[in-house]
């Protein structure tokens, strides 16, 4: 019986998959997301802390400085927390809302910067870290990409446990590189127990990575991605990637439908850099000639991902999946299930679904028909100091000036009701179809950009 939460990172189950087409070979997962806080980078957070206390870098009641884009903020948060730590971490602004929520439950400090800006940059999140430890009295930098303990990690536990699960025969691993810890690690420890192992990597399309594998040129600019944790725009000091001879560049909707069919096929609810180890995986498997064992990561659990890639509205916004296309105003709607009250509803109500949805007006509706539209300034006068009337009804204070827009209005029609803090309400044949937010304007704008 163990006594510590700590005590659980590592020795994850390894599961084979069997409802996708792996031409002939056999597809297993290390099933990481059953770490504590549900990453793989719970092992290396515990080994950078406890080689910083053993060299003296980490003293009792210092602070913890780390930068990180993916996981390993969140292993921090766990190992400091119950360690007596502080922890400030400097993270990309495309980090979950999930993950930034539970790294400060665990009390950790968070300072959010773009993730559009590359090294150099004064708001790159790297450099930020770096710059806040300098400045910091007793402080210690995490630095997992160049920290040793970080590679050090995987070929002391990781690599040992995949060899002794697999019965001493994997024909090749298929792994990602965000630090490099992983890569690295896991190369050293199979270049000594078994050469013969292939190390691939798995890329996201706009990383630098995957093209200096294949190439040996390191590009200057690297693009841009939504998966998390994974890819880079520099290699890392930590990594070594001499043993790495096969890459796969795999895109953002390749890789996120991939992480939501393991759910549907296999029961295994995983995060977005999961679902690009897979497809990485069965490219690999259906360029062989011959059955290979291959072994690769559930690297996080997906339920930080649940209202980003399990939402089939983000989904549609990020350009990720299709949705029905019309041609018209009927594109722009982000939100295409109507959340809206009658005019007979309290203000109460309005305000419950308001909150709970995250959006700042509702349609008021008679059936399909819109007769009013109620927003945040409507219930700000019902409820004033002196007044409050949340047991009044919507129709007492919903707004019926409404200016509505035919489907085939040009977009541009759009412009002038933004302009003047409107709604654009879209309106079919007398049949309330939808409202155009803002940031539904500018996603458009986006893609006609893109195109």
């Amino acid at each position: 019986m163990t006594t510590s939460v700590l005590d659980l990172i590592g020795n994850t189950p390894i599961l084979q998959l069997t409802h996708f087409d792996t031409a002939g070979c056999e597809i297993y997962v290390k099933l990481e997301n059953q770490n504590p806080t549900g990453s793989i980078k719970d092992r290396i957070a515990l080994g950078m802390i406890e080689a910083a206390e053993r060299s003296g870098a980490l003293m009792p009641g210092g602070t913890i400085i780390e930068a990180t884009a993916g996981n390993t903020g969140l292993g921090l948060a766990l190992v400091a927390a119950l360690k007596g730590y502080k922890l400030l971490l400097v993270i990309p602004d495309k980090m979950s809302q999930e993950k930034v929520r539970t790294v400060r439950a665990l009390g950790a400090e968070v300072i959010i910067t773009r993730s559009d800006v590359g090294r150099g940059h004064p708001a790159y999140y790297q450099d930020i870290a770096e710059r806040i430890a300098a400045e910091t009295p007793g402080s210690f930098y995490a630095n997992q990409f160049a920290n040793r303990a970080n590679p050090d990690a995987h070929e002391a536990t990781t690599g040992p446990e995949m060899w002794e699960q697999m019965g001493h025969r994997i024909d090749a691993v298929v792994c990602g590189v965000g630090s490099g810890g992983t890569m690295t690690g896991l190369s050293r420890f199979f270049a000594k127990v078994s050469p013969q192992t292939e190390m691939v990597l798995a890329d996201p399309k706009g990383s630098i990575l995957d093209h200096y594998i294949k190439t040996g040129e390191l590009l200057k600019e690297s693009g841009s991605w939504l998966i998390e944790g994974m890819g880079e725009d520099f290699i890392p000091p930590v990594s070594d990637l001499s043993r790495v001879k096969k890459s796969y560049s795999v895109g953002d909707a390749e890789s996120f439908e991939f992480a939501r069919e393991l759910f549907r096929r296999e029961g295994i609810l995983a995060g977005t850099s999961s679902g690009l180890l897979l497809a990485a995986a069965l490219r690999y498997c259906r360029e062989q000639t011959t059955p290979k064992r291959i072994i690769t990561f559930i690297c996080d659990t997906g339920n930080r991902y649940i209202t980003k890639m399990f939402d089939d509205t983000w989904m549609r916004d990020q350009g990720l999946i299709a949705g029905e296309h019309y041609g018209d105003l009927r594109d722009l709607i982000t939100n295409k299930v109507s959340i809206s009250v009658e005019p007979s509803d309290t203000l109460l109500i309005a305000y419950t679904r308001m909150r709970a949805h995250g959006v700042s007006q509702l349609p008021v509706l008679i059936g399909t028909e819109l007769i009013g539209i109620i927003d945040e300034w409507d219930l700000l006068s019902a409820a004033s100091p002196n007044k409050a009337q949340f047991s009044r009804n919507v129709q007492d204070f919903m707004s019926t000036q409404l200016e509505t827009l035919h489907p085939s209005a040009d977009p541009s029609a759009l412009v002038p009701l933004l302009e003047r803090n409107m709604v654009p309400i879209v309106v079919h044949e007398g049949r309330f179809i939808g409202l155009i937010t803002k940031i539904d304007y500018l996603n458009y704008l986006r893609r006609k950009n893109d195109d």
